[in-house]
């Protein structure tokens, strides 16, 4: 897993565009569909995918700090509400219409209208989905994000977006934070905060999101007659708390700069692990049946890039 995670890591700096875990969840897929997983490896893939990917999590709040969203303005933080929660519902409801499991679609919806890859990991702690649900909602992301690293910059010169308003929209609309790096970094730095800024507040929105919807896991468990078998999430998920209480430490001031700059790295590689782990679960011969997942993935990528388009031209 140790060395999975630095190749990954490594082969990221290398690669535009494509973050460690994505990497990561590849390697775990390869070793185990190539007969490489022993039996001696399943109690430390277990660990990773559980312990250490709460961890990830909680690390991942460190990263925001509410004073610079709010810098974002009012328009910008409408813009992400909006098309975050409408894609997440709207996705929902889609998937149920074209008949993907509903655990799956829940993946799907969490990924594209959040944080890709880190998003579905979370949600998947609460949903009771497998890990063909969390591998099939991490490839959509991965497909639909690394093709909008191409499509997004053509659209924005088609349509003579401003660089402010082509940052606004890489941060409301593209799933991954390195889909969202890649493309800032080629627009110029101007463009590059910008659209980190707004993808993280769309990352802020990973705790409430994972919030309600065990809540509303708990109240379904709740509702069905004694002894019938089914799972039952916590009132509100550990690593969920300490995620927006990491953001409370970094808006307050009190994480060093240095501690800062490290944070991100070493949220990376331990996302890498816990996607790795992940990875290893992964049946290709299921995956490559999930048609209709990958059509749901696609819709929610239009949806909430034309619904964040919309507002950018309204806000400007």
């Amino acid at each position: 897993m140790i060395v999975a995670t630095v190749l990954a890591t490594a082969a990221s700096r290398a690669v535009t565009g494509v973050s460690a875990a994505v990497l990561a969840v590849g390697l775990g897929v390869a070793l185990t569909n190539l007969g490489g997983l022993h039996a001696r490896l399943a109690p430390g893939l277990r660990f990773a995918s559980r312990r250490v990917l709460r961890l990830a999590i909680v690390l991942l709040g460190l990263q925001i700090a509410l004073p610079e969203l709010l810098a974002l303005g009012g328009g910008a933080l409408a813009v992400v509400a909006v098309a975050t929660g409408v894609t997440f519902g709207a996705t929902r409801w889609i998937g149920a219409r074209l008949g993907v499991d509903p655990r799956r679609s829940l993946l799907i919806a969490t990924g594209v209208s959040v944080c890709g890859a880190a998003a579905v990991a979370a949600m998947h702690e609460v949903a009771g989905s497998d890990d063909d649900d969390a591998a099939a909602a991490v490839s959509v992301v991965v497909l639909y994000g690394s093709a909008s690293i191409v499509v997004l910059p053509l659209l924005a010169g088609a349509l003579g977006l401003t660089p402010h308003q082509l940052g606004l929209w890489t941060g409301a609309s593209v799933h991954e934070v390195a889909q969202v790096a890649a493309i800032g970094a080629a627009a110029g730095a101007g463009v590059l905060a910008s659209a980190v800024a707004v993808k993280l507040a769309r990352v802020l929105l990973l705790a409430p999101m994972v919030g309600l919807v065990s809540a509303a896991l708990r109240r379904g468990a709740a509702d069905r007659p004694a002894g019938t078998p089914g799972h039952r999430p916590p009132v509100v998920p550990l690593f969920v708390a300490g995620f927006v209480a990491a953001v409370a430490v970094r808006s307050l001031g009190a994480v060093p700069a240095g501690v800062a700059d490290a944070i991100p790295g070493l949220t990376s590689a331990l996302l890498a692990a816990a996607l790795f782990a992940l990875g290893t679960g992964i049946d290709l011969r299921r995956l490559v049946r999930g048609g209709r997942s990958l059509l749901l993935g696609g819709i929610a990528t239009v949806l909430i890039g034309g619904i964040s388009l919309a507002g950018v031209l309204i806000v400007g």
